[in-house]
Order: C-alpha cells, then structure tokens, then sequence
C-alpha cells in the first residue's frame, strides 16, 4: 500500500539514503487506505483491542471500512458536513478509529482532545475551534463537563455519547446500525486534498493552546514513521502508548500503521500501571513498541525477566527527550535499543534514530530526507558542530513538504512568528556532532544563563538523573543575589529516599563529577509531584515563576538546599 506514495533512493547497504513522498489530487485516508485494504485484504487484521476488564476484540480491515461508513452515514444524518469541527474525546476506545475515518469520509474535522479536560478547558477549545459536535465516552466525568461547558457557551452541542448511556447524548453504536447505507459523496462535496482534516490544540506552557491544523495530505508523511522509525511487521502488531487525544495516537496507532498494513494494538487502560503493561505486552505479544520516556522509566525499576518479551523485536521513545540512563538499563535488561525521533504536533518526525542506524544513547539522531532541517544561531547563521541551534525547516520558496502543518487556525500573527524569511522555526534548541547527530538542548526560552555560561536544561537532567534517588528532573534558571541567576533542579525522589540536605550535597557532588562544573545545580528542592501541562509535560516556566516569586519574599512551598 505505501509503495504507492513513497519513491525510495537506496545505499548499498539496501537502506533509504534519501525518499520522495508523493499525494496524488484528491487523497483521501479513509477511501484510499481503508476502503482499498477493506477490499484488497478484507480479512486482515487491523486493530487489535482489549481492556482491563477482560473484553478484548480484534477488528479486520474488512469490518474497518464498513464501521467507518456506518460512522459517516450516521454522521451526516446528525447534520455533520464538510468542514465542520467535531471534537473526539474517546479515550482508547475501539469506536475513535471508526469515528475519525468516518470523518475524513465527509470531509468533517476531527478534533481529537484528551478526556481529562475539564469545563473551562472545553468552553475555551470548543469557542475557539468553533465546535459544532462532539463524540464522546460517557464513562467517568468528562460528559459532564461538556454540558457544562455548552451551557455555559450558550449554544447547543451535537452530542453523541460511546460505553454508556445518558440523557441527552445520542448512541454512536446505536445510531450506526440504524443509519442509512453510505454513498459516497460526489467529486464536489469530497475535500479536497489541502482541505483541513485535522486540528490539535497544543499543550501550552507559557500560554492559551494553539490550533494546529493538518490538512488531507497528512497522513503520507507517517510512511516513514512506521517503515524507518518503528520498522513495523505487517504480520506483527505495533502498540504506541498513547491515549487518542494526543498527537501521538494519530502518529504511532493510525496512519502510518495502516499505510505499513500492519495491525494496530490498543490497550485501553484508565490508569496506568507498568506491570500490567509488561503483562500486556507478553500476553499480545507485541512485535513493536513506542513510548515515552516517562514509561520506560517505570518499565526498568521493574524485573524484565520475569516476562516473556520474546516476540517484541523493536523499540522506539519519544515525547521528550531520552536520558541515556534510560536507554542503557534498558538494553542492559532486553537486549533492545531504543530508537529516539523527534518531531513536534505542527510536523512529523523531522530528527530520527531509523531502525538500521547506530544508537547514541541520548541522541535524536539525524534529520529526516522528509525535512530540510538545519540549525539556526540567534544571528540566523547555521549552527557550526558542536554550536547550540534552533532546529528550523527550510523552506525555499515558500513550498509546505507533506507532513507540515498548513498554519494556526485563525491565527496568521503566530503562524508568521514560526513561518518565516523561508523557515520554519520550532523554538527547540539542539547541537550536531561531528557524525550528523543531533543532541537536545531545551526550549529556546529554557536556557540558563549563569555567570557567563549558557546551560541547556536537558543536558544537565541526563547527568541528575543517572542518580540512583532520582525518578524525575527539571533544571531551571532560579534568581540569585551573586550571580544574578544560578541552576537549580526540581526532583522528584525514587521510592525510599529521603529529602535530606544529606542527599542534595550528594547530588551536587554527583553532577559536578560528570559534567562541567558550571553546570551543577547550586539549588535543589525535592517535591513530590512536577507542575504539568495537560500532556504531562514539565511547565517548567511554572518552576521558575516559583523561584522568582520566593526571591522577592514569598515563601516557600518545598525542601530546598542552596550551596
């Protein structure tokens, strides 16, 4: 199926030195991808779902094709057409991955969000987006929070409820099964391939979310994704740990998979739990994993040999960036290497470990033929190696490569402050070694300048987190009387360590023995739990905020020990 949209130029080894991707006029997913696997191997399987309560089904690509018409039949009976934003709050439930090629069916938008919103969280995304229906799970508290949210709007909501019953929502299930047969609609109400397909919010540290939006021509770009990066087996099942509301689900448990005619695994768990996912994946036998670092985390502090992990044969991380000390456990207890990519919601993998490239444990590894990616100073120059650089995508011409984002929804003012003078800029700062590798260093407005010294956040977390006390890290830039700004880490402590002056010393001497002097935390505080975004990620202009206001006299709200 991919053959049809990728062109390939080989190195001797028989591996991709560089690659064309290709969008024929009028592209669509769901007719292109599904319907013709639906046809041409109706009985293969596509998606393999189970929960904790023991329910588990495997669905074929046959049974994909006919539940995605059913979805867009009953779609386009509830009013839903071309254009409309319809926000998908599912969970891991089965019903997203008909739900949302149902859409695409109809030319409809779809609004993937996380369930843990909350009222204000949905008036802000349902006003801005300008939502018109919304799908979603009636377990749990987030259908509440969707009345209260159209109340409080003002205007009524399309809504259609999934694993439940309650007043007021519509059946998806139900609805389905008594809708009309689908007909395609004619050439003039399909959209068209730069239409919008999909829209992201953004998980925002320092401000409201933005609206990326994607167009038809998205989902290609996610060849390269599941081919080179995941190195998926169409025979084998792939399982991304990601709950559908995240940008993640749509790059690692849908498109490039599908593309790939390899099975998707959900496992669809409320909270989660390291064992019962070790447990997961020696039951499902999973041949190929992705996940954030976070997850491997917990993975390790567990004993790996006592689970058959045979059949998993390759594995990626991704969502941050990796320690090395995650990595290196990791091998040590599978044998596996961990592939890191990066990439961002606005774009797909830009930066990228491919399965047949060396590992360097902490490394993102080297730009993708996708993207012309180079690293920019402050000056606008190219970054020399070993030179701190904004990873930006060149763009001659004003030319969009498949895969990048066609702007912000009704926001040019912020699309132009990323898109211009012929780049794209991600404000991701980063350095290249002498072998092309690109190593992370942190937000652009995450650098820490102390005493004359740039620090780069990440670099510093790799070394604080090869501390047998550590689980979690964030360094930040916190006031000082001195030296106008110092570093400081916020830890959080592995179970059975003590918040003790003691350890904070022993820490300080642990950094300033495996990395340059400067870069030692001056500042530590041990707190139970991070400030986080939505996605989970560290708000570290939280931390900081924190820190200035206790300079200016506030006081305190953790342990500290300042040297």
């Amino acid at each position: 199926m991919h053959a049809r949209y990728l062109t390939e130029e080989l190195d001797e080894a028989g591996h991709p030195r560089a690659f064309t991707l290709h969008c024929p006029p009028g592209f669509n997913f769901a007719y292109d991808v599904v319907d013709r696997l639906g046809s041409e191997g109706p009985e293969r399987r596509a998606l393999r779902w189970c929960n904790d309560d023991g329910e588990h089904r495997t669905y074929t690509f046959g049974e994909m094709s006919r539940l995605s018409d059913q979805a867009a039949s009953y779609f386009l009976s509830r009013g839903i057409r071309k254009g409309d934003r319809v926000l998908l709050i599912l969970k891991r439930h089965a019903q997203f991955w008909w739900a949302i090629t149902g859409l695409h069916k109809i030319g409809a938008v779809a609004v993937p969000a996380t369930n843990q919103l909350l009222k204000y969280d949905l008036v802000f995304r349902i006003a801005e987006a300008n939502v018109t229906a919304v799908v979603c799970t009636l377990e749990g508290d987030v259908a509440g929070e969707v009345e209260a949210a159209e109340q409080e709007l003002g205007r009524p909501l399309v809504k259609i409820g999934v694993r439940g019953a309650r007043h007021g929502w519509a059946d998806l299930d139900e609805g389905m099964v008594a809708a009309p047969g689908f007909v395609r609609p004619g050439a003039a109400d399909l959209p068209a391939v730069d239409d919008p397909m999909l829209l992201y919010f953004t998980s925002g540290t320092t401000a409201q979310p933005k609206m990326v939006v994607h167009d038809f021509s998205y989902p290609i770009a996610h060849i390269p994704t599941a081919k080179y990066w995941h190195k998926v087996d169409p025979d084998g099942l792939h399982l991304t740990v990601s709950e559908t509301g995240w940008a993640k689900s749509v790059w690692g448990k849908l498109y490039g998979q599908w593309l790939m005619e390899t099975c998707v695994d959900v496992y669809d768990f409320d909270r989660f739990d390291p064992v019962r996912l070790l447990e997961h994946l020696q039951d499902a036998r999973v041949t190929t994993f992705c996940a954030a670092p976070t997850v491997y985390r917990f993975l390790i502090t567990h004993d790996l040999a006592a689970y058959d992990l045979s059949a998993l044969q390759h594995c990626t991380i991704a969502g941050e960036a990796m320690n090395p000390v995650v990595y290196e456990t990791f091998r040590e207890k599978t044998g596996l290497d961990l592939k890191e990519g990066y990439g961002q919601t606005e774009m797909t993998l830009a930066v990228v470990t491919n399965y047949w490239q060396e590992t360097k444990a902490g490394s993102m590894g080297t730009p993708s033929p996708g993207y012309d990616v180079v690293l920019l100073t402050e000056d606008g120059t190219e970054a020399a190696v070993g030179e701190d650089g904004e990873i930006c995508l060149r763009l001659p011409d004003g030319t969009r490569p498949i895969g990048l984002f066609i702007g912000y929804d009704n926001d040019l003012e912020t699309t132009r402050s990323v898109w211009h003078d012929g780049y794209y800029h991600t404000h991701d700062l980063a350095r290249r070694d002498e072998d092309g590798y690109f190593w992370y260093v942190g937000r652009t407005d995450d650098m820490i300048k102390t005493s004359g010294y740039r620090v780069g956040p990440f670099e510093v977390e790799s070394v604080v987190m090869a501390h047998p006390a550590v689980i979690e890290c964030a360094i930040t830039g916190a006031p000082d009387e001195v030296r106008g700004t110092v570093v400081k880490a916020t830890i959080v402590l592995a179970p059975g360590a003590e918040p003790t002056g003691a350890l904070a010393k022993d820490i300080q001497s642990f950094v300033k023995h495996r990395t340059a002097p400067y870069k030692y935390p001056r500042v530590i505080e041990f707190v139970e739990r991070m400030p986080t975004t939505i996605s989970g990620k560290i708000r570290r202009v939280a931390i900081r905020q924190e820190s200035e206001r206790r300079a200016d006299g506030g006081p305190r709200t953790g342990d500290a020990a300042r040297q």
